[in-house]
């Protein structure tokens, strides 16, 4: 009777509040009254700088970072992430930051080898229609944040959200990361009306990712302000402590001290 029906209003009309781990003993939630902020890089490079960043960004009020061991990218001679040898690593930021951790999964091996040792999972916009794993994250009993494909309607958004959730997962968080439009200033367009929008249609949170959206580092501060102001639930940013030599899409990421004006209100 309809392409999506559990992600709808017309099957739960109150807001789903998702819990996605606990840190220093504080439940973190995603869709309460609290925005919350995921930073961290692009793709982890090494340990020990992931655990520096890690550790900072936790000081600036970071409850869940970015740990992306398994990186798709554009072209084939890009970084492509630490893949399982990154296992340790978020191993090991886990036991020494007590941090909530995000892994992007691009294929169903990589889910069930990372399952242990992540939080959430993150699918991203070139998996947005991977609908085998969709419905693999589906049966497996881990948040999931999923992102708006590039060039997907939000009613497709949602019919993928459905795939996860007529698996028996109910927590899913949808992202909004910018669609391809005519435009080339920025990498993408960040659809601002999706946030409001998908509220109207879905009981599901709602974040923004404003820096795959712009491509941009000096566009994720007002991009996120807009953001918050139409009522995503939280942003997820990219932070590099050295974005000019990051090994993956430097241009987009911030500083920490940049997140933490953000995260206080403040204009830079």
């Amino acid at each position: 009777m309809h392409p999506y029906f559990l992600a709808s209003r017309n099957y739960k009309n109150q807001n789903t509040v998702i819990n996605v781990g606990s840190v220093d003993g504080f439940e973190v939630n995603v869709g309460g009254d609290e925005s919350v902020f995921i930073a961290g890089p692009c793709s982890i490079e090494d340990e020990e700088s992931a655990l520096q960043l890690a550790l900072k960004l936790k000081y600036f009020g970071v409850k869940i970072f970015r740990a992306m061991i398994f990186k798709p990218r554009t072209s084939p001679y890009s970084f492509q992430g630490l893949d399982t040898a990154g296992i340790p690593v978020l191993k090991s930021l886990k036991s020494k930051t007590g941090m909530i951790l995000l892994t992007e999964v691009r294929e169903a091996h990589e889910a069930d080898a990372a399952f242990g040792y992540t939080d959430i999972f993150q699918i991203g916009t070139r998996n947005m229609s991977n609908f085998n794993l969709l419905k693999h994250v589906g049966g497996l009993n881990k948040p999931v944040i999923l992102k708006r494909g590039m060039g997907s309607t939000i009613e497709e958004l949602l019919c993928a959200a459905e795939y996860i959730l007529a698996q028996g997962n109910q927590d899913v968080i949808l992202c909004e990361r910018g669609i391809r439009t005519f435009e080339t200033y920025t990498r993408f367009t960040l659809d601002i009306s999706a946030v409001p929008a998908i509220k109207e249609l879905s009981h599901l949170p709602v974040i923004i990712d404003p820096s795959h959206a712009s491509g941009k580092s000096s566009l994720v501060a007002p991009l996120s302000r807009a953001g918050l102001a139409a009522g995503a639930d939280g942003v997820m940013i990219e932070v590099h402590e050295h974005p000019e030599i990051s090994k993956s899409d430097g241009s987009q990421a911030i500083k920490p001290e940049q997140l933490s004006a953000i995260i206080k209100g403040r204009r830079f």
